[in-house]
């Protein structure tokens, strides 16, 4: 077997601290009052990992980029058929890749709502000012209810894959996307994963977080 770096570390970190930001984006949401004020800060946070994320699919590890996902209709088909059913994916299986590109896009939504809500107490969105009430109450409604709802269960079905893959396939996809390595019988491609690496994605890092800076600070002039 061959040890092959898969997920370099810049994925690593924002697929755990990602995790970590939800969880606390949930309880502060609940909590309310004074929690509101981590509740932005996470948010935005969530923003910029994105963000970064997005941008990393194009210049980061090999297995980290966009290409890679395998979600094609005939990647699917060709996942469930009995000949492929015991095939094991370096990267992300085309189930994976779905749930990867469905759970992003929708916290992605999610914040976005965010930034557009406003509960009529004391905590409004920073981009409130820019759109109608109309708009404000319809996207503070999805980001209360029907969206906040979305993100739990796709993170449950997330959670419950990983575990139906521990149990049923003797696969521990966690340990993976810790230390970043997978076993292969075969040598494959590897991910770049080295200092210079890390370098290029704080830069990313850096830039996006300052395009959410200017657009969380982008307030009209004549308010």
């Amino acid at each position: 077997m061959n040890a092959i770096r898969v997920w370099d570390l810049p994925t690593r970190l924002f697929h755990w601290t990602l995790a970590l930001l939800v969880l606390v984006l949930v309880i502060t949401g609940n909590v309310g009052g004074n929690a509101m004020v981590w509740h932005f800060r996470c948010g935005y946070a969530v923003l910029s990992l994105l963000l970064f994320r997005l941008l990393w699919g194009f210049v980061g590890g090999h297995w980290s980029r966009w290409r890679q996902l395998s979600c094609t209709p005939s990647a699917l088909r060709q996942y469930f058929s009995a000949q492929s059913s015991q095939q094991r994916y370096l990267g992300h299986n085309p189930i994976g890749s779905l749930s990867v590109i469905a759970l992003m896009s929708l916290l992605l939504l999610q914040v976005a709502t965010g930034l557009f809500s406003d509960d009529e107490i004391a905590n409004a969105g920073p981009l409130t000012v820019w759109v109608s009430e109309s708009i404000v109450s319809m996207t503070t409604q999805w980001h209360k209810g029907f969206g906040k709802g979305l993100v739990l269960l796709l993170i449950a079905i997330h959670v419950g894959a990983i575990l139906w893959y521990f149990v049923k396939k003797k696969e521990n996809l966690s340990r993976a996307m810790l230390w970043g390595d997978k076993s292969s019988e075969s040598p494959a491609t590897a991910s770049l994963d080295r200092p210079l690496d890390w370098l290029k994605a704080l830069l990313c890092l850096a830039l996006v977080a300052a395009l959410v800076f200017v657009l969380i600070n982008a307030v009209p002039s004549s308010l």
